[in-house]
């Protein structure tokens, strides 16, 4: 999905930790491809504690409700909207891109082939939140003899998978479309064969959908499976539609196979709506020290340039971050390098 606008309007939403110095620093670089937009910058989460929380939920809202897409940084809670963002903006499909680049600092010996993307289903699973007390359940007799659950437990906890059927079509077709961008091949993974009823269920509908589109290529593979294969074998996977706590777990494993969080960027599309931000989370040990690596809000923006349909502007800032790299200077201590953030970030404006 790409808007098309002359005048678009991003919310920027800077977060908490050390996500408000990326933030800045990527702004930095971002503002000086002289873009058609209005950048619309709520404060940080540090300056925000003198509102109350419905103060600052009602702020980001109004602020995300008057712009056309944001660009978030990692919240540890002091800033909202990241609910709002995701399950107020119905952004079903989260988008993670795994792509290895030369200089990128990859544990592993080749990472040469490294280039796929994970579409994580963004609203459902484990994470509608339906959780409690197991005593009912425990009471009831439901528990499957191979669970091992001691025999005359009372006490316990429960939290609900919950997969529908139209959830799982949209970010199916959402994935599909993404596997006709690219090579034609669409692998789906979850644990289906000890969870027939949700995980299985998945991959049926997601199959089922496929026939719909004439030239994706699909093929299927337990969960525990894939982690294996994306250390081993990932030059094999292009597009990777997991349910969302396996897309949650395994873009991070994809994250670590290139060289670390700090280089995984993502996207968050809705039917309306989409939004932009690093997969890593609010890094507070490095918190005031100004080496915490903007490349993952760099290339979460270039994601989000392609989304306003700013395709060559993208194209630059990708071109100049991996020439930074190539360079092998100026990088961040994750990285291997000595450079303070605002330091890369003038590499990147210099190689602009």
């Amino acid at each position: 999905m790409h808007l098309m606008t002359s005048n678009a309007r991003v919310c920027v939403i800077p977060g908490d930790g050390s996500a408000p110095e990326a933030m800045q620093a990527s702004l930095r670089i971002l503002h000086c491809l002289d873009l058609p937009i209005e950048w619309d910058s709520v404060p940080a989460g540090s300056d925000l504690l003198d509102l109350s929380v419905p103060e600052r939920e009602a702020l980001i809202r109004e602020r995300v409700d008057n712009s056309d897409t944001a660009l978030f940084g990692s919240s540890d809670g002091t800033t909202p909207g990241a609910q709002y963002l995701r399950w107020g903006k119905f952004t079903f499909a989260n988008v993670r891109p795994i792509c290895w680049q030369p200089g990128f600092r990859s544990p592993l010996r080749d990472p040469t082939e490294i280039d796929y993307v994970i579409v994580r289903e963004n609203l459902e699973d484990m994470y509608v939140g339906v959780m409690g007390d197991a005593k009912g359940l425990l009471e009831a007799d439901l528990i499957d003899p191979r669970s091992r659950v001691p025999v005359g437990a009372t006490e316990g906890r429960f939290a609900a998978k919950i997969i529908t059927r139209p959830g799982t079509e949209q970010v199916a077709r959402f994935a599909c479309e993404l596997a006709l961008q690219r090579s034609g091949r669409l692998t789906v993974s979850a644990k289906t064969n000890m969870l027939p009823a949700t995980d299985r269920w998945f991959c049926e509908i997601t199959r089922e959908i496929t026939e719909e589109y004439a030239g994706v290529e699909y093929e299927e593979f337990i969960v525990d499976d894939m982690a294996h294969r994306l250390v081993v074998r990932p030059q094999d996977i292009d597009v990777l539609l997991l349910p969302n706590l396996y897309g949650d777990i395994l873009s991070d494993l994809g994250a670590g196979t290139i060289g670390g969080l700090g280089l995984a960027p993502s996207g968050c599309y809705g039917h309306d709506f989409a939004y932009f931000e690093s997969a890593h989370g609010t890094a507070p040990d490095l918190t005031g020290k100004g080496v915490i690596n903007p490349t993952a809000t760099l290339l979460s923006a270039a994601m989000m340039l392609r989304h306003l349909n700013l395709n060559t502007a993208a194209d630059r800032l990708e071109r100049a971050i991996g020439d930074v790299y190539l360079s092998d200077s100026d990088l961040t201590p994750d990285q291997g390098g000595d450079a303070t953030t605002e330091t890369f970030a003038d590499a990147v404006i210099g190689a602009l």
